[in-house]
């Protein structure tokens, strides 16, 4: 998945700073389809174009509902022709494994959670950078035995990715600061950061793709086949009615996804919803919320919780989004 950085005002140097290194990320789950058919099953279920990814290569997904509502995300990463490794939250892996098996029928495709088969870590900074280049991408056809890199979108200028292993393996050592690892939390805030929000169950059937701006992360194509809730994505898409975008900001206290928003210029009702959120080095909680376009650019005040609650900073597009599909 390629997608511009933040086009917005870095972090103050020291909080840059410390966006690198190896963070173990328990919370994140691994769904891994296999068969003669995996491609082609998961291209009649995701976002993605599941058929058009090379092995070796990793994009964004999504996977909807009739209505177009987002259930889950993914970073989908094809290890071989016949080899898929879904990553998601671990709260929303029992669900979408279970709704992801529905549909198998007689696809000669196999679905498991390779979750304690599988260590994930999330790389940052000259972490990323380097592993990137030293990475072996030849992979054994029949087992995971061999490391998957799968870049992921920046966060402020700091390169990210996923670094999935077999259970077991150490975490990767190249290019590491003195220290080397960092906490989930501080892999949290960087995800934040980058305004790609990971859906997780309070926020599940919450959101089209755009409300998140995930046709403009590459987690959407519209030039594949059909797929669950296809119809609604692309007249959302095509007959502009998007009216609520991803917007990354900061609020002083806690937050969490799911929280509503409520706006100045019509506090009766919530104006937005919380996708994603993380505490912030420095005090606080960075958010991805989902607002309503129109009261962005009326100006006021965002508040989180309700109409009274903590203000957030002027929310802002954490990336340029793209006008024509």
């Amino acid at each position: 998945m390629i997608i511009q950085g933040m086009t917005t005002a870095s972090l103050v140097p020291d909080t840059a700073a410390a966006l690198n290194g190896v963070a173990a990320l328990p919370h994140l789950g691994v769904i891994r389809a296999t068969g003669e058919q995996a491609a082609t099953f998961l291209q009649g279920q995701l976002t993605q174009d599941m058929a058009l990814m090379a092995p070796g290569q990793a994009r964004l997904a999504a996977f909807c509902n009739a209505k177009g509502r987002m259930l889950a995300s993914f970073v989908a990463c094809r290890r071989t022709p016949d080899d898929f490794l879904l990553v998601c939250s671990r709260d929303l892996l029992p669900a979408m494994l279970k709704r992801l098996s529905m549909f198998v029928l007689r696809a000669k495709v196999k679905l498991s959670d390779a979750t304690e088969a599988v260590a994930v870590h999330g790389l940052i900074g000259s972490a990323a950078s380097s592993i990137a280049v030293s990475e072996d991408s030849a992979p054994a056809e029949s087992q995971f035995d061999t490391p998957f890199f799968a870049a992921l979108p920046p966060a402020d200028g700091a390169a990210r990715a996923l670094w999935l292993a077999p259970a077991g393996t150490p975490a990767p050592a190249g290019g590491l600061p003195a220290g080397g690892l960092v906490t989930a939390a501080l892999w949290d805030f960087a995800a934040v950061r980058s305004g790609v929000a990971t859906l997780s169950a309070p926020v599940a059937e919450a959101f089209v793709p755009q409300m998140l701006n995930y046709e403009s992360a590459g987690g959407v194509n519209f030039k594949k086949g059909c797929y669950p809730g296809q119809e609604v994505v692309a007249r959302s898409q095509f007959r502009g009615v998007i009216k609520r975008r991803a917007y990354v900001a900061h609020v002083e206290g806690q937050a969490q996804a799911g929280q509503e928003v409520f706006w100045s210029g019509e506090p009766a009702q919530p104006a937005g919803l919380v996708a994603q959120a993380a505490p912030a080095p420095g005090g606080g909680s960075e958010v991805i919320a989902s607002l309503q376009v129109a009261a962005v650019a009326d100006g006021g005040v965002f508040t989180l919780g309700a109409p009274d609650g903590p203000a957030l900073s002027a929310p802002r597009l954490p990336y340029r989004l793209l006008d024509d599909i």
